[in-house]
Parts: structure tokens; sequence; C-alpha cells
């Protein structure tokens, strides 16, 4: 089997399901029992908060733990509209957001907000003056993706992060969640108000994620209860994910130091084999994250591709995970003005470190013969 879906998801590391099952089986107890038992695992809750943060190169009391990175991109969207709404109800977003923006979004246009959604070009990418020209003196949010989850185009959050200090009634918030441990991130120097991300992009477990909230900002939570997480997010605690996420997050960002610049070319080198081939079209950027490749193929519909490929023991998706089983065709590539016809014949290959070039050389033969043998069902 050759996994090429990590943008969907990534197969935990066994040291990270180790670290959850012992967890999970010996500090059981809620964090906020005041027994040992629970003392003990607010201890291991806080140490793995703070390694998450050392590595941020933020403040744990700055990281709200969520479940996935559609809450994260949830909460940071909707508590600032709530929160700040007497300010203003404009908010600045981009057409080729991830569904978990773009649906709260227009969640709050059903509630009175106005959205302004950025065009992009046509490499997938938002244009810094577009964000600046559409500031407003009623706007309070500006949520753009660092990485976008379907072609791998990389935004200019440091250039846009620039702009947005001249403006101190907006704030910025960035979905960090394909990019982490994959593409460099400051979030202090970059002026990012708030970030998102989830654990299982990483080789973490489901039903992990964060939030980064800048130390200063007090905003409404989603969820009332007993006052977890500072009062911004109640619920006990998942402290085994939360501890596995760290670890994950640990392991990624230290392969990420000497092995990014060799999953890039393994990237690079498949893009280029693919645009020599006739009848495909490239959508991913040499340029853009190291693990995203997307493309069409003439002619043929993506989830035929999926499924040819999986009877190779191949795995890929068409686009986004969380729309790929939508009878619509793929938003991002039509903010990309691709036509709606080449759009619904887009498959998405996504890497990680382990993908080996000699797994590579497997995957472009297979290729080769699906394409060949779709070519020939079609004619």
């Amino acid at each position: 089997m050759i996994y090429l879906d990590n943008s969907a998801t990534t197969q935990p590391y066994p040291e990270v399901v180790k670290a959850y099952g012992q967890v999970a089986t010996q500090y059981f107890a809620n964090p906020s029992s005041l027994h040992g038992l629970g003392g003990k695992v607010e201890k291991l809750y806080r140490e793995s908060k703070k390694q998450m943060a050392q590595l941020l190169a933020v403040d744990e009391n700055e990281l709200i733990m969520t479940a996935s990175g559609t809450e994260s991109n949830n909460m940071a969207i909707k508590s600032i509209a709530w929160t700040f709404q007497n300010r203003g109800k404009h908010l600045i977003t981009t057409k080729m957001e991830h569904p978990s923006v773009l649906n709260t979004m227009a969640f709050l246009e059903k509630n009175g907000f106005e959205v302004t959604y950025l065009p992009v070009d046509k490499t997938g990418h938002v244009a810094v003056a577009d964000v600046e020209a559409s500031i407003r003196p009623d706007t309070i949010l500006v949520s753009i993706m660092h990485v976008n989850n379907e072609i791998g185009s990389i935004q200019p959050i440091a250039e846009i992060g620039k702009v947005l200090k001249q403006y101190d009634h907006v704030l910025f918030h960035v979905d960090a969640v394909q990019s982490l441990s994959k593409v460099p991130l400051n979030i202090k120097e970059m002026g990012i108000d708030l970030l998102s991300a989830s654990a299982h992009k990483f080789h973490g477990l489901r039903g992990a994620g964060l939030l980064y909230k800048s130390g200063y900002l007090r905003i409404e939570p989603l969820l009332h209860g007993g006052g977890q997480e500072a009062g911004f997010r109640s619920s006990t605690e998942n402290v085994a994910a939360v501890v596995a996420m760290a670890k994950a997050m640990r392991m990624e960002m230290e392969r990420m130091k000497t092995e990014v610049s060799q999953l890039a070319a393994l990237k690079n080198d498949f893009i280029t084999w693919l645009t020599e081939m006739p009848g495909v079209t490239v959508y991913s950027s040499t340029e853009g994250a190291p693990h995203i490749c997307c493309f069409s193929v003439q002619k043929q519909k993506g989830e035929v591709f999926v499924h040819a490929l999986e009877a190779e023991e191949i795995y890929i998706s068409t686009t986004s995970a969380c729309s790929s089983k939508s009878p619509t065709s793929d938003g991002t590539l039509m903010a990309m003005k691709i036509p709606n016809k080449e759009a619904k014949g887009a498959v998405r290959f996504s890497f990680n470190y382990d993908t080996s070039a000699s797994e590579m050389v497997k995957v472009k033969q297979a290729i080769t013969r699906v394409i060949k043998n779709l070519n020939e069902v079609v004619k």
C-alpha cells in the first residue's frame, strides 16, 4: 500500500499511539479532580500544552485546546464576531478557504454580518493589496488560510500581517491546519492574532486541535460549562489526545528541520514529470507547500481516477476530504476560474516525510497505466 492522502489525515506515529494508550489507561482521572491522581493528570496536561507552546514560540496560556481544526476555525471566527459586533460587523476572507471557514462565514451572514470574499489569481494566491483595499471602518476580522488544503498554495501571511498591524481595529485569523510542520511559521512575527491547527494532520490523533489566541484578546466562548481552558472552552479535557498531539508535534517539527527540503524535491520532481504528460493539467506549483500536488487528467473524472489507483493499492483523494463526496465541483479551482468540467477531474496527492522516491517510481508507473486504460475506455 502507498498512502498519499495525508492532507485528509495522517497515520498516527506508533510512539503517539503508545503515548495515548499509556495516558488513557494510567492517567484517566479528571484533571479538575482534587485528589492526587487528578493532580498528576492536570500536571501532565499542562506540561503538554507548555511543550506545544514552546514549539510554536508562544505562551502556554495563549493555547486553547479544541477537538479539531474545524472547531478551532469556528471558535476563532464566531467568537470574534460575537465579541466585537458592537464595533463592526464586517469580515474578510477569500473564496478558497476550507469549508469550516466558508460555512461559518455564511452562517454569520445569515445573522447580520457582512463578508467580503476576496478573489484569488490563477495560481491560487490572494493579493495583499486586495486585502488592504477591502478594509473598512467596521471591519473586525480577516481570516485567511496559510496553506490551501487542495492545491498547496502558500498565502502571503507575513505581508498581510504587516499590513493589518496598521489597522488596530482589525484582527487576523490564520487557518494553519495544512501548514504546521510543513511550512515555516512564526506567529508573533507574522502579526497573527488567532491560529488554528489540528493534530491528525501531523500524525497525531483525531479529536485534538488547538486555537492560538493572542494573550491580550478576551473573546466570548462558544461552549459554556465548567470553565476549562481559562473559561474559553468548557469541556473535560481530552488529556490523552493532547499528550499525543504534543508528542506528534514535537516529532514532526524536528523532522521538518532536516527533511522538508527532501520532501519538496520529491513533490517538485512529481510536478515536473506530470507537466510532461499529454492531457494532464497541474494546478499546484513548485513554489507551493512541499506536500501537496493537485492535477487533472483530460476527459477523466476525479473519482474514477481515485478508484483506479486504489485498485493499484495507491490511496489519494479528489480534492478536500471534507467535500470530496459532494456532487458539486471543487471550490478552490472554481475560485481560480478553472472551468467546471475540468475542475471535476481534479485529484490530490499529498505526501509525508516517509514518502520515498522508490514509492514514487511505482506511483508514476501506476498513473501511466491508469491513464492509458482510462483513455481506451473513453475512446
